[in-house]
C-alpha cells in the first residue's frame, strides 16, 4: 500500500499534470479570495453608517441642495430650499408696477363754498380722488419697492382713517415672489377743503382691508393641467393661510379612488434635506401612478434643530411648509382621515390593499396595479428602508420629484416679509457664522479672529456704506458681541423681532390653533428658516465663508470640495 501512495503522490507531479494542477491551484485561489471579499462587504454593509443622510446622493440632489449665490447657509442643520427658491426672479416681468405718472392727480376744490359743511363729515374711502392720494402717498413713502395692485380702500377704524391693500415687490428683490400688505391711512381735510395723508400706519396695519379667504371643502383628484397651471404659479406672502386638511365629501368618491401610502422606514428624525428628499419621491410616485398620496403629516425634528438637543415627535408639517399650495396642486390626504374612511367603507366596497415590501419593486412595476391601495411597508434596515431608495436606479429618469410643489410656510415667510418692512426693505446683510465651529482652530484657524467685530468693521468697510441698515444673520448667542459695530451700521437681529413669535403674536395664534391648543415653539429650524430668508432679502448679502475669511466652510483644505 505505501508503494502505490507513493506512486501516486509521485504521478500527480509528472510534467503532463502540472498544467491541470496549476488552474486548480488558481481556481481554488479565486475562489477563496470571492469568498473572503463577500464576507468583507457583508461585514462592512451591516455596520457602515454614511456621514450624508442621503446615502449615496444622485447628481439631482448634489445640484439641487449646493446653492452657489447662498453657500454659507447649505448644511444639514440649516434650512433646505423649497420650490419657490428656483423660479427664476425675472417670472414677474408679466407684471409691470406702478408709477407715480400712473396715478391720476385728485381734483382740487377751486373755492371753499365747494366743500362747506364737510367738514364734520366722515371722509368717503369709496370717493375715487382718496383712492388716488393714498396710492400717490404709498408710492412716494416706499420707494424701495415696486408697487404691483392695489385694492379699493375701506373704513378703517373710525372716520379719519383708510385701510388700503396692495400686491408688491422689492424693487431688489432676488426671489420670485408677491408680497401683500394692507395698512391704514389718515386722512384729514385742509382748510381749503383738500384732503392730505397726514399718516400710515405699520405693516398689515389695515386689517380691514384684509382679504380672507373662505374654507375650501371637499376633495379633488389631482389633474395634470391643475398641477401644470399651479407649477407656474408664484407664491404671494401676507394673505390668510387656508390648510385645512382636506377630506372625502362621499364613500362613492373614496372607494372610486386610487392611493399610495409609505409605512415606516428610516428617515424619521433625520435632517430636513433628508425628509423632502425622501417625501418628493413618495409624492413623485404617487403622480406617476395618478394616485393620491396618504401622507403623515406629522413631523419629528431632528435633535439639530432642537432646544432639547433630542429628536421631538409630533411637529405639524404645516409648521414647515406651505399645505395649503400642496393640496391646491396635488392629490393628498392626510392618513388619520384615509384610514378613518378606510376602516368605514372597506369591507363593503370590496377594497383590496396590496402590499410592497421592497424597494426595488418599481413604480414602473405597479402601474398596472387595479387594488385600491398601494402600500409600501419600509424595514428597519437603514439605509434600505430609506423612502428615496424606491427613486434610484432605474426609476431616477423616470420618476421626476415634484419641486414646485413644496413651498416654504407662509407664516414663516410673514415674519420674514414683516422684519423686511421694519426695515422698509432697504437694508443690507451679512451672515457671522462662529459658534462651535470658531471653537476648533485646527479645523477653522482664522474663523474667530476674522468673525471678530474688529475684522468685521475692517471686512465691512469697503463693502457696506456707513450708516446703512445691517441685518446680521448669526448662531452667536449673545449678540452684544457685535456692540462696536453700532458705531457704524444700526444693526437688527433675528431676536429683535420676536414679538413677531411671542405668546401675543397672530404666528402664535395660529400654530397654537393648528397643533390641538397647545402651544408650539420656534424651534431651530423655524429660526434658521427666517433668519435665512431675511439674509437674502438684503440688498447686498455678505457671507462667512465666502468673503470674511479665508478658511474652508468644512474646515481645512475642503474649500474646492465644498464649491
Amino acid at each position: 500500500m505505501l508503494g502505490r501512495s507513493s506512486l501516486s503522490r509521485s504521478g500527480s507531479f509528472r510534467p503532463e499534470n502540472l498544467g491541470q494542477n496549476a488552474l486548480a491551484m488558481i481556481g481554488n485561489l479565486c475562489f477563496t479570495l470571492f469568498v473572503l471579499g463577500v464576507l468583507i462587504f457583508t461585514i462592512i454593509a451591516a455596520t457602515y453608517q454614511p456621514e450624508d443622510p442621503l446615502f449615496h446622493p444622485s447628481t439631482k440632489i448634489t445640484n439641487f441642495l449646493v446653492s452657489t449665490s447662498n453657500a454659507t447657509f447649505q448644511s444639514d442643520n440649516t434650512v433646505t430650499r423649497t420650490g419657490e427658491d428656483f423660479m427664476a426672479s425675472n417670472q414677474t416681468v408679466f407684471a409691470d408696477f406702478l408709477n407715480i405718472t400712473d396715478v391720476s392727480v385728485p381734483a382740487i376744490a377751486s373755492t371753499i363754498a365747494e366743500c362747506e359743511g364737510d367738514f364734520d363729515k366722515p371722509i368717503d374711502c369709496t370717493d375715487p380722488d382718496i383712492f388716488h392720494l393714498m396710492m400717490t402717498y404709498a408710492i412716494e413713502q416706499f420707494k424701495d419697492i415696486h408697487f404691483y395692485r392695489f385694492g379699493k380702500p375701506v373704513p378703517g377704524s373710525n372716520t379719519s382713517t383708510c385701510d388700503m391693500a396692495w400686491r408688491f415687490r422689492p424693487k431688489e428683490g432676488k426671489t420670485a415672489a408677491f408680497y401683500k400688505d394692507y395698512r391704514r391711512f389718515v386722512i384729514t381735510r385742509n382748510d381749503n377743503c383738500n384732503f392730505t395723508v397726514t399718516g400710515v400706519g405699520e405693516y398689515h396695519t389695515g386689517v380691514n382691508a384684509r382679504k380672507r379667504k373662505k374654507n375650501q371643502k371637499g376633495f379633488e383628484k389631482n389633474r395634470q393641467k391643475k398641477a401644470e397651471t399651479t407649477a407656474a404659479s408664484l407664491p404671494v406672502f401676507g394673505e390668510d393661510v387656508n390648510d385645512t386638511l382636506p377630506v372625502v365629501e362621499s364613500e362613492g368618491s373614496f372607494s372610486r379612488g386610487k392611493y399610495l401610502i409609505y409605512s415606516g422606514g428610516g428617515d424619521r428624525c433625520k435632517s430636513m434635506n433628508q425628509y423632502l428628499w425622501s417625501f418628493l419621491c413618495a409624492l413623485g410616485e404617487a403622480q406617476y401612478l395618478n394616485r393620491t398620496l396618504v401622507m403623515d403629516l406629522t413631523l419629528c425634528l431632528s435633535s439639530i434643530y432642537a432646544s432639547s438637543n433630542q429628536d421631538e415627535e409630533g411637529k405639524d408639517f404645516r409648521f414647515y411648509f406651505d399645505f395649503e399650495h400642496l393640496k391646491e396642486s396635488a392629490s393628498v390626504l392626510d392618513q388619520n382621515q384615509f384610514w378613518d374612511d378606510w376602516s368605514k367603507w372597506q369591507k363593503k366596497d370590496k377594497l383590496n390593499l396590496h402590499l410592497v415590501e421592497d424597494f426595488r419593486v418599481t413604480p414602473m412595476k405597479l402601474s398596472e396595479v387595479k387594488d385600491s391601495l398601494i402600500m409600501r411597508k419600509f424595514g428597519s434596515v437603514e439605509p434600505d428602508n430609506y423612502w428615496y431608495r424606491v427613486c434610484e436606479g432605474e426609476t431616477e429618469s423616470v420618476i421626476q420629484r415634484p419641486w414646485h410643489l413644496i413651498w416654504k410656510s407662509k407664516r414663516l415667510m410673514d415674519i420674514v416679509s414683516e422684519i423686511a418692512s421694519k426695515m422698509n426693505w432697504d437694508f443690507d446683510s451679512v451672515h457671522v457664522e462662529r459658534g462651535e465651529k470658531a471653537k476648533n482652530t485646527q479645523l477653522w484657524p482664522n474663523l474667530a479672529t476674522d468673525t471678530s467685530p474688529e475684522s468685521l468693521i475692517s471686512s465691512l468697510r469697503d463693502k457696506i456704506e456707513d450708516g446703512r441698515n445691517l441685518y446680521i444673520a448669526t448662531n452667536e448667542p449673545d449678540t452684544s458681541f457685535f456692540d462696536p459695530l453700532k458705531d457704524k451700521y444700526t444693526t437688527h437681529f433675528l431676536d429683535d423681532y420676536k414679538v413677531l413669535w411671542d405668546e401675543n403674536s397672530e404666528w402664535y395664534a395660529e400654530t397654537t390653533k393648528l397643533n390641538g391648543g397647545n402651544p408650539v415653539e420656534f424651534d431651530g429650524y423655524m429660526r434658521v428658516s427666517v433668519d435665512t430668508e431675511v439674509f437674502l432679502r438684503g440688498k447686498k448679502q455678505i457671507e462667512t465663508f465666502n468673503d470674511l475669511t479665508s478658511d474652508c466652510k468644512d474646515g481645512i483644505n475642503t474649500c474646492r470640495a465644498s464649491t
